[in-house]
């Protein structure tokens, strides 16, 4: 067995969080409590999952750790960045996703973490009041405040690396724009003209990670960097790019279930998938200008499982339907219902129904611990660029569409290349195929 060039895991790793509210402290406190040995990291896969690596007699199944230098959880700092000044702890509370019992044994450390000064544009997020917000004139301006922030945090906190994630709100909807999007100079110069329309206080953040040696993620469904400029920033700086949006809830059940009817060659006549949420992240998706970004992302899933040009007599001209509802009884459960009409032999209709009562937070704090864990092995691995193999944790994965990539969102398809990659990385045979 030949060890690949990854670098160790020595030293501390950063985490900056873009937001402070129901995802990052649930997030935060998961993992401070975690290290304290009072709770248990479910959910996460770099914590429980095992991949099989070699065949035959030299067939065996190890954790993730064991095949590759994982950063160890006591070996964590986290900062945060929000538009409200609440520290962690307050903001935790505040959110009413965890109870106060399981807040309270990591209060003094949560209480430290005081989120910075928030690159912010109302116009992006209207609901949103904050005034936590830093004072520049340019978006370039905010890309150097940006970049202070993260050269700051390092130095005090003694960091080796450092990844940026963001868990803030959805922005409104930004169209691909190639006169400013196309090229790295081209969005730096638009930064610099405060082109307000095109570059997206996201995109701020994006490039002042990179910019800084930090790996990038997108949880949310914003363009970011989603844009050849990004990609090659990310190239430049050889950093890893990961997104986009964290897929928790109802399109990890698309994700899965999709397969299920393309496997079993049933036909597809219509999804309908609806959700109520009542958290900040609802109220902002009740903006349509949010909700836009969002739809996209969510439709995006269906189309490139079950494919019409494969399978005409089974997915030509299927409905396919996308609502959030903001309902603020439930705050952070999440509930999603999936209605699919489907037919089978001879054409005859049936119908499934699934009605998945969901706790957003939940479900995606351990995608960000796995995120920004991979990240930051991927960085240490010399990959950079997008990153396809984290495409398992998200909702719309990049893809070069420039040159006519279509992204792979089948859940078991996302597994193998996740698989593969740790395989790859902790120098075993990535002996998957996709087919």
């Amino acid at each position: 067995m030949k060890k690949l060039n990854v670098k160790p895991a020595d030293g501390k790793l950063g985490i900056m969080v873009v937001g402070c509210g129901a995802v990052s402290t649930t997030f935060i406190t998961g993992v401070l409590m975690t290290r304290k040995g009072l709770t248990k990291p479910v959910g996460s896969m770099t914590q429980y999952d095992k991949i099989r690596v070699g065949k035959g007699d030299d067939k065996k199944y190890l954790s993730y750790y064991d095949i590759v230098p994982l950063t160890n959880l006591s070996d964590i700092e986290f900062a945060t960045w929000d538009v409200y000044p609440q520290n962690a702890y307050q903001a935790a509370i505040y959110a009413e996703v965890l109870k106060e019992k399981d807040i309270e044994p990591v209060r003094d450390e949560l209480e430290k973490i005081v989120p910075m000064k928030a690159a912010f544009d109302k116009n992006y997020a209207k609901r949103l009041d904050g005034d936590n917000v830093k004072d520049v004139k340019t978006r370039w301006e905010m890309v150097e405040a940006l970049r202070e922030d993260i050269r700051n945090f390092k130095a005090e906190k003694n960091l080796d690396r450092v990844v940026v994630i963001w868990a803030a709100s959805t922005e409104i909807y930004v169209p691909v724009y190639e006169p400013v999007h196309g090229t790295l100079a081209a969005l730096e110069q638009a930064m610099k003209d405060n082109d307000v329309v095109h570059v997206a206080p996201s995109m701020c953040y994006a490039y002042a990670a990179l910019a800084e040696g930090a790996p990038f993620i997108m949880g949310a469904p914003n363009t970011t960097v989603d844009i050849p400029a990004m990609w090659e920033l990310a190239e430049k700086t050889k950093m890893p790019i990961a997104g986009k949006d964290f897929k928790t809830g109802q399109t990890l059940v698309k994700s899965g279930f999709a397969p299920i009817i393309g496997t079993r060659c049933l036909g597809l006549s219509g999804w309908f998938s609806t959700n109520i949420l009542g958290n900040r992240d609802g109220l902002v998706l009740d903006e349509p200008e949010n909700f836009r970004t969002k739809e996209v992302s969510k439709l995006s899933t269906l189309e490139t499982i079950l494919k019409p040009n494969e399978q005409p007599d089974l997915y030509t001209d299927y409905y396919h339907k996308v609502r959030i509802n903001y309902y603020p009884p439930r705050n952070d459960n999440k509930e999603g219902w999936d209605n699919i009409d489907i037919f089978g032999w001879m054409g005859y209709p049936m119908q499934i129904k699934i009605n998945f009562l969901c706790r957003d937070s939940i479900l995606a704090a351990p995608l960000l611990l796995d995120l920004c864990l991979l990240s930051d092995l991927a960085a240490r691995a010399g990959r950079f660029g997008i990153q396809r193999f984290l495409s398992f944790y998200l909702k719309s994965p990049m893809h070069d569409y420039v040159n006519g990539e279509e992204p792979i969102n089948n859940l078991y398809q996302q597994y193998t290349l996740l698989k593969n990659a740790i395989r790859e990385m902790g120098g075993y045979e990535p002996d998957e195929e996709i087919d």
